[in-house]
């Protein structure tokens, strides 16, 4: 298939699937296509998952710079249910980025699935992409579970 076209087709599907993530990214894509800029193409793929994390991170902290975050709030976190229990999703997230990433290494093409399903998961379920290793860690998941369910 064209890149072109296909690129004109996540358009269409981030449109109608209201999805402006999708339309904006495959839209600067497509533009720097047109005016043949496709030079940046490495870099933006090299560094655009580390600048959206970067602004990712920037727009949750800023309740801390803001000082909307109390002293008291932060040791909450060590103290209460709830606390506590972000304090092993964070864990258990950054250790399933990191099962992602060795996925990732060994199974390159899965990144193929991985931006479909998150194309499907962004129109259809109205989720937001935070990540190829996020998806790719669950993706690890799965596989570790299925072999686990078939070698019994």
């Amino acid at each position: 298939m064209n890149p072109d076209l296909f690129l004109v087709i996540l358009i269409v599907i981030g449109l109608v699937g209201r999805s402006p993530i999708i339309s904006t990214a495959a839209s600067l894509l497509l533009i720097l296509k047109l005016t043949h800029l496709e030079r940046y193409f490495p870099a933006v793929e090299r560094r655009g998952l580390e600048l959206g994390l970067l602004f990712l991170t920037i727009a949750v902290l800023v309740p801390f710079a803001t000082g909307r975050i109390s002293v008291k709030e932060i040791t909450s976190m060590f103290t209460s249910l709830p606390g506590i229990l972000a304090i092993i999703g964070g864990m258990l997230a950054t250790y399933m980025n990191g099962k992602g990433l060795d996925l990732l290494k060994m199974d390159p093409q899965l990144i193929i699935g991985l931006v479909i399903g998150s194309i499907i998961g962004i129109v259809m379920l109205r989720g937001i992409p935070v990540g190829p290793l996020m998806a790719a860690g669950i993706t690890a998941f799965l596989l570790k579970v299925l072999n686990w369910i078939w070698s019994r």
